[in-house]
């Protein structure tokens, strides 16, 4: 975690990667840019990096190529004025600078939570979400042989009830759960924890997959629906995954995190008669994964066949071959949580601070 505000100072060289890792160890979602002389000359949120994603693709990029040139400060003699320039700019964030633009502070406003009311107002308050909850999760036994995979408890919770406590916070209030493998225990689970929010079952009578069930809910969705499995935990806005959905025009909106492997070895390039041309030691390697997530507009559920077992990623596949717009919505790799494999889970416990 960030403890100083130097730790929020990037210099423009690194890495769109380096960037997004940087603003997870914080919590204010920016990053201050410093040239080779330590002066401020720009800054990065964690949306410039997903505009940013989402126009290029191009994971290479410095920071400098798609930095905001002109942000927000104020001089050391005038610090004493910062928390009221904070509330004029609606800034989480202000450097402190010298005459000479070098960052001697960094002013961060705590941050207000509008959770109370932001049901009322959210344009998610008629969205629905639908929860994949049917499978048997044998990556998870033993403990899937006595509770169904979403009632598995990370810290005092189950999983699915932190999936829909996230929805919540942003103002969703319906959702429909897909279930098979010990439905009871779900549907006895919810009845007793007599939530404010709505819970709609559609029981599979075998299994149908991820996309299969979908074709069991007989509601007519009117707008876009967001598609989720059970075991996967997205800590970003959701009304902002919402919106980027509509306004891009995309048929089916695909949440998806960056991913980084490390290669443990030097790794070689070779050339003609077993010529050693370079070597890389330990290099890593940054791609886009599919999370489990989805916004898709209702009208793709007609491209599910009818009581067959069919998976989300083969809908994806019949959009893309029918040149259907297809897209993404970025987030960082430590946004994207997952308890499907026992190592997975117990970083989702860590993340969480439990």
């Amino acid at each position: 975690m960030i403890d100083t505000f130097e730790d929020y100072l990037v210099e423009e060289e690194i890495t769109l990667v380096q960037a997004m890792q940087k603003i997870d160890n914080g919590a204010m979602g920016i990053v201050f840019v410093i040239d080779k002389n330590k002066s401020l000359i720009g800054c990065v949120s964690d949306g410039d990096i997903r505009r940013w994603l989402i126009k290029t693709a191009d994971l290479s990029a410095s920071v400098r190529q798609f930095m905001f040139k002109e942000p927000k400060y104020i001089f050391m003699s005038d610090k004493k004025n910062a928390d009221a320039y904070m509330e004029k700019f609606l800034l989480n964030a202000l450097p402190i600078v010298d005459i000479d633009m070098k960052v001697q502070d960094i002013i961060f406003r705590k941050r207000i939570s509008t959770q109370d009311d932001k049901s009322d107002k959210s344009i998610l308050r008629n969205v629905s979400v639908v929860i994949m909850a049917g499978g048997k999760g044998t990556r998870l036994y033993p403990y899937t042989k006595i509770l169904p995979k979403p009632l598995i408890p990370i810290g005092d919770i189950p999983i699915i009830e932190r999936i829909i406590n996230n929805f919540v916070k942003d103002g969703v209030m319906q959702f429909y759960l897909t279930v098979n493998y010990k439905k009871g225990m779900i549907k006895s689970y919810f009845e007793d924890l007599n939530p404010k929010y709505k819970v709609n079952y559609i029981e599979e009578d075998k299994p149908l997959g991820t996309g299969g069930s979908l074709k069991l809910i007989k509601k007519k969705f009117e707008r876009p629906i967001i598609v989720t499995n059970s075991d996967v935990l997205i800590q970003a806005n959701i009304e902002d995954i919402y919106n980027q959905h509509i306004n891009s025009g995309n048929e089916i909106t695909i949440v998806s995190s960056l991913k980084n492997i490390i290669i443990p070895y030097g790794v070689l390039k070779v050339k003609e008669n077993g010529i050693i041309e370079e070597m890389q030691e330990k290099p890593s390697i940054s791609y886009f994964i599919n999370t489990g997530m989805y916004v898709i507009n209702p009208e793709l559920i007609e491209l599910i066949p009818n009581d067959t077992f069919f998976h989300m990623p083969q809908l994806l596949e019949k959009c893309i071959k029918r040149n259907m717009r297809v897209g993404i919505y970025p987030v960082s790799e430590d946004s994207f949580l997952d308890m499907g494999e026992f190592e997975e889970m117990k970083r989702m416990e860590r993340e969480l601070e439990l």
